[in-house]
């Protein structure tokens, strides 16, 4: 089930600076937030790739109110791209729940731009990685598991490089800002 916070912008505006990367593929860079059907319908075929079992409910929010999940849940006082809360397993009830997504629709569009590609298929691969961590994977703790893994289901939904690939690759280093022209006092020669 795909939720949208009454408080986020159903339109979000584009960022103001759109980063294409040179050795991404031509992309659509669509800023506009995808419809919860086809949403949904990705949510569905994700769940399936992994065989998890169960409703997921993703929430499609702001960076204030992920950044207060964060800090709640987490300890940790900052904006995210996403939270993933897995249901109590021995939670009792007829319907089994696998648990919750949280995604900053903002967040991602920021990152959509960064590599290039549209807000829909950012957010399809955030579902993706929180999925991953309702299914009990945890990048942080395993051995390189979560990677593998996401790596084959990106391959086979059809989507780019995800989050754990990204944050592996050392960002390229800016080059070194020339040092000011110091201030000279009145009356002293160079």
């Amino acid at each position: 089930m795909i939720l949208l916070d009454p408080d986020l912008d159903p339109d979000p505006a584009p960022p103001l600076k759109a980063v294409k990367r040179k050795s991404a593929p031509a992309q659509s860079t669509d800023q506009s937030l995808p419809t919860a059907r086809t949403l949904g319908r990705f949510l569905t075929q994700a769940q399936a790739a992994i065989r998890l079992r169960g409703q997921v409910t993703v929430l499609l929010t702001s960076d204030v109110a992920i950044r207060s999940l964060n800090r709640r849940f987490r300890g940790k006082n900052k904006a995210t791209d996403v939270l993933s809360f897995p249901a109590d397993a021995d939670a009792p009830g007829p319907e089994k729940i696998a648990g919750d997504l949280a995604i900053s629709v903002p967040t991602a569009q920021r990152q959509a731009a960064e590599q290039g590609h549209s807000l829909s298929t950012e957010i399809k691969v955030l579902i993706l990685h929180g999925l991953l961590h309702l299914a009990g994977y945890d990048h942080e703790a395993d051995a390189g598991e979560m990677a593998r893994r996401e790596r084959l289901l990106r391959a086979r939904l059809r989507l780019p490089q995800g989050l754990i690939e990204r944050a592996a690759v050392p960002r390229r280093a800016k080059p070194p800002r020339k040092p000011a022209a110091k201030a000279r006092s009145a009356g002293t020669r160079p």
